[in-house]
This record gives C-alpha cells, sequence and structure tokens, in this order.
C-alpha cells in the first residue's frame, strides 16, 4: 500500500482548512464566539456612564474588521476582563457638520475625512489605557502612511483619538516608545523607518452598520490584513 508523505499530507489539511474558512465567510457561518461579551449600539453608547472603572479608547489601524479582533478576541483572551465592549465605526479629525453621519461607502472613497475605527469600552482595574495603545503597534504596520497591506487610502490610516489630555500624553509616549524600538533594531517587522501614527482629539462617533460589528468572529475566514509584527516581551529600549 502507498503511504502519504508527512508533507504532503501537512499541505493537505493546510489547504483544506482554507477552504473551508472561505467558504464558512462566505456562507456568513459563524465562528468561535470572542470572549468580549456582544452589546447593542445603545447599551455600548450607556456603558461608560454606568461604570466609573470604565474607560473608552478609540483607534485606527486599518480595516476596523481586523484592529476590532485584536482587541475584542485577542487582548481579551490574554487580559481577561480588560475589553467589555468594542464598536467598529468611523471617526474624522473635525468636528461633523450638522445632520452629518457618512456611510462605509462614502468613507471608502476617501473623500470624507473620516477613519475607519474600533471603539473600545475598556475596565481601567484590569488594564491601563498605555498597554491598550501598546498592544495597538503589535499587529498593524504605523510606518506605512494610510495603508495597510492592500489597503489604501485616508480612512485606513494609523491613529489614535484621544478623549482627553491624559490620554493624548500617554499616546505620544507610546507612540516615541516605538520609535526608539524601531531605531534600536528591536522591531524588525514594519515596513518603513518613521511610525506614522497620527495623534488627534477625538470627535463623534459614528457607528458602522450592523453586518460590520464582529464581522470576523460571524466570518472567521473573512479578509484580513492585520498579523503579530512583534511581541513586547522582546522589547528592552522601548519599555524604557
Amino acid at each position: 500500500r502507498a503511504s502519504t508523505s508527512p508533507l504532503l499530507l501537512a499541505v493537505f489539511v493546510a489547504t483544506m482548512g482554507n477552504v473551508t474558512g472561505r467558504i464558512a465567510a462566505d456562507l456568513g457561518i459563524p465562528g468561535k464566539s470572542w470572549p468580549t461579551p456582544r452589546t447593542t449600539e445603545t447599551e455600548f453608547a450607556a456603558l461608560t456612564r454606568s461604570d466609573g472603572n470604565l474607560g473608552r479608547a478609540t483607534f485606527g489601524a486599518g480595516c476596523y474588521w481586523g484592529t476590532e479582533r485584536w482587541f475584542a478576541n485577542n487582548l481579551e483572551t490574554k487580559r481577561p476582563g480588560c475589553v467589555r465592549a468594542t464598536s467598529v465605526g468611523f471617526m474624522g479629525p473635525e468636528p461633523p457638520r450638522e445632520g452629518e453621519f457618512p456611510t462605509y461607502k462614502e468613507v471608502c472613497t476617501g473623500r470624507t475625512g473620516h477613519v475607519e475605527v474600533v471603539q473600545i469600552v475598556f475596565d481601567e482595574t484590569k488594564c491601563t489605557y498605555e498597554e491598550l495603545n501598546e498592544h495597538l503597534y503589535t499587529f498593524h504596520d504605523p510606518t506605512t502612511k494610510n495603508r495597510q497591506g492592500n489597503d489604501h487610502g485616508p480612512q485606513y490610516a494609523s491613529v489614535v483619538f484621544a478623549h482627553d489630555e491624559s490620554q493624548r500624553k500617554t499616546a505620544e509616549k507610546v507612540k516615541a516608545k516605538v520609535q526608539r524600538a524601531l531605531d534600536a533594531g528591536e522591531i524588525a517587522d514594519f515596513a518603513g523607518s518613521k511610525v506614522h501614527t497620527a495623534v488627534e482629539d477625538a470627535t463623534v462617533f459614528f457607528p458602522a452598520h450592523e453586518d460590520h460589528q464582529r464581522y470576523l468572529e460571524k466570518r472567521p475566514g473573512g479578509y484580513c490584513n492585520h498579523r503579530r509584527r512583534f511581541s513586547w516581551e522582546g522589547v528592552k529600549l522601548g519599555r524604557m
């Protein structure tokens, strides 16, 4: 009886896994539930008003599907209780005009000035705002301005929207740590040599439509440009 090469078997299993994931994504078959609880739009907006230990953070790091997964799934798995809720949507550096509510298609033109973001409600007794900022840099490339992989345009900018002066100072501090680590050669998986992440004042958050909320939880094999780029445990200079 002919035997199957272990290498060929591994390739077959990996290929079938990818095909299955893509089929599941196309059909909208739910994947494994993420540890962060789901909330309605109304519940999400009210969370920080109901608990004084909860803070709010807003980040742009390319396509918001993947950004949300890296907080609602990956970070919450590592730090249980840290991420209480997430919502994807849009935010611009300028206050919106009266009656303005940008749609996904409008933002995708790159002409509205809005960025795809994830807004996070986090428990300040479980993790700090600084730790959220540090996590942000581990899964996207902040050196490719207005681009993450195949996704091009200002809507994919790397940006921290600070909700107060304390958050702004923390965001600038972490950005500087990343730049020092990059200059020292401690981060090797970024395409460029300069961190282009913008730090802006938070304005109005416009939630995206329901199908895009927790998109990669519902479609685990869906499109995503994010991946682990480095671990802070291996960075010395950047932690200073």
